[in-house]
């Protein structure tokens, strides 16, 4: 749960964004230059977490009134060697929080901290993760927040679509991109496992509330509704005015998190009442309206 020190919002005096060139980070950039909030974007080359002097570099950066947003990491994190990685990416933050303390502390972390459970998952469910993915978001979550020194809040995101996804993982971007190519689509399974999606820019605008409410504390986002990747799939598919072939394959290995992950999002209708999640059928629409606006 979030406790709010601003119960009023008010814009922090500058907000410094750690790994602002990835996706999250860049959405939550441009959010909040479009709220007039002055943000600093610092990313590699100048501030690569993992060079020499990389501590001494970010807290010469730092500022006493900044809020500082964490997002950078190397993910999704598949085994040992990029769980050393990410922690080691982290370290030169929380040695620079010890000489520069800022005035806010924002993590984005992951969904994939909490256990699977059969029922829908909340800021109370157990951080026990599964999943090397997992296992270094909460980790990484503990080390900042024993660096902190000042409100420290922690945004676990669900999977997230939208605009300027660089990956090309399975799910809404990547059946976007092989619809808009023409090419079949090629579920896991029947594509039957049901998974809630957040639009990377309510992820963005989630952040901005946090930051003008100086939070602390957890926050899902996360929708509340599922749907099957099939069903994505055909909402993807039915966007575009020629068919696209969709076809199942044999799994390899068991249905992630039992086929079935949901979410109680009480916790952002507590935290930001007015606040409202875009609909997966309506983000789908939205993103595809942004590409299409762009060159193949």
């Amino acid at each position: 749960m979030l406790k709010h020190h601003h119960a009023a919002p008010l814009a922090p005096s500058r907000v410094v964004i750690l790994g602002a060139g990835g996706f999250v980070g860049g959405a939550a950039a441009r959010r909040l230059a479009g709220a007039g909030i002055a943000a600093v974007a610092l990313g590699r080359p100048a501030h690569d977490l993992l060079a020499p002097g990389a501590a001494d570099r970010l807290a010469a950066a730092l500022r006493p009134d900044d809020a500082l947003v964490v997002v950078s990491a190397k993910a999704p994190c598949k085994d040992a060697g990029m769980m050393v990685e990410n922690l080691r990416m982290i370290e030169p933050v929380c040695a620079a929080l010890a000489r520069a303390p800022v005035a806010h502390l924002v993590y984005v972390s992951s969904d994939a901290v909490y256990r699977d459970s059969d029922g829908p998952l909340s800021e109370e469910s157990c951080a026990e993760p599964g999943s090397a993915h997992g296992a270094m978001h909460r980790a990484r979550e503990v080390l900042l927040g024993d660096a902190a020194r000042c409100p420290y809040a922690v945004l676990r995101p669900t999977l997230i679509y939208g605009v300027d996804d660089p990956h090309n993982g399975y799910g809404p971007n990547r059946f976007r991109r092989l619809a808009r190519a023409g090419k079949e689509i090629v579920l896991f399974g029947e594509g039957e496992e049901r998974r809630d999606h957040v639009l990377v820019d309510d992820v963005a605008e989630l952040l901005r509330l946090i930051l003008v409410h100086r939070s602390a504390g957890v926050l899902n986002a996360a929708t509340g509704a599922v749907a099957s990747f099939r069903q994505i799939a055909e909402t993807v598919v039915g966007l575009f005015d020629r068919p696209v072939a969709i076809k199942g394959s044999p799994r390899q290995g068991a249905m992630p998190h039992n086929g079935f992950r949901p979410f109680d999002p009480a916790g952002t209708a507590r935290a930001f009442p007015q606040f409202r999640y875009t609909a997966l059928a309506d983000g789908l629409a939205a993103t595809h309206r942004q590409y299409m606006q762009r060159p193949a």
